[in-house]
């Protein structure tokens, strides 16, 4: 899988890299550095040499593919996948302001929505990854644990915890759904053979196909409140999360996805 880090002058730089370094080892191509220089704001070359040895120094590699381009930092990262095979793009991404969300979309938003491959978004407190949340909508075809299994071979070392979390929604749930399984935890949906225990039960069987032991979770309430208070109250490292575009419910699962984003405090991977 090939990598392309982007970083631009106002982004938190060693943040990104040293969070980056760890993902290298599942590819055997090396990584790309884009820094987008805005010719409005930068005076160039603002601080490339600077910034690509402190990569070489951090990735221990001279192995390091490194490219400037000048414009928007949004416009040219999507060039620059365009352009290339990438499998994943890591970039920075502070939690919008208001003002953002009134005028313009963020950075992430715009590259996640833009972007054919996967895009993590590093923010909030980073460091190595031991905890993971794997949020399954339960979407009929998503396949977020297939394509999150493919693209973390090599990975993961089978020291992380990985949390599969599913939320039973009032609001969503089917008129099949009787109270008591909108107040059941993970084990009693399996037990009991309800819709959300068995596709609780094929993730587990999903992951433990890829090597992957993974425990799960049901939360209940609103999905984005749910999501983001398991985050916080997990200490997660990395939240995963899928992307869909396609039919209507895959247009609101992504709104969903846009909300989860816009307001997770830590590291979030959107696999496509």
């Amino acid at each position: 899988m090939r990598i392309l880090i982007a970083v631009n002058c106002a982004a938190d730089i060693d943040e990104i890299l040293q969070f980056s370094k760890q993902f290298l080892r599942c590819t055997s191509e090396p990584p790309v550095l884009l820094q987008v220089l805005d010719p409005s704001k930068d005076r160039p070359p603002c601080q490339n040499d600077a910034v690509l040895q402190k990569a070489v120094e951090l990735f221990e590699t001279h192995c390091l593919q490194t490219k400037v381009r000048l414009g928007k930092l949004a416009e040219e990262i999507l060039a620059e996948v365009r352009e290339g095979d990438f499998g994943l793009v890591i970039l920075g991404g502070r939690p919008p302001r208001i003002l953002g969300r009134v005028f313009g979309k963020p950075v992430g938003q715009q590259v996640i929505e833009g972007a054919g491959c996967s895009v993590m978004i590093v923010r909030g407190r980073t460091g190595p990854v031991r905890k993971i949340l794997l949020c399954d909508s339960g979407a009929q075809g998503s396949g977020l644990l297939e394509r999150f299994t493919s693209q973390v071979t090599g990975f993961l070392d089978g020291q992380e915890k990985v949390t599969v979390l599913h939320v039973m929604s009032q609001i969503s749930a089917g008129p099949g759904v009787v109270g008591k399984q909108l107040r059941a935890d993970a084990n009693d949906l399996i037990v009991e053979h309800t819709p959300e225990g068995e596709l609780l039960e094929r993730d587990v069987q999903s992951l433990q196909k890829s090597g992957i032991q993974p425990s799960v979770k049901v939360r209940h309430g609103l999905v984005v409140e749910e999501i983001l208070a398991e985050a916080r109250s997990g200490d997660y490292d990395l939240v995963v999360i899928g992307s869909h575009h396609s039919k209507w419910q895959h247009f609101l699962l992504d709104d969903l996805a846009r909300q989860i984003i816009a307001n997770v405090d830590r590291p979030v991977w959107v696999v496509k």
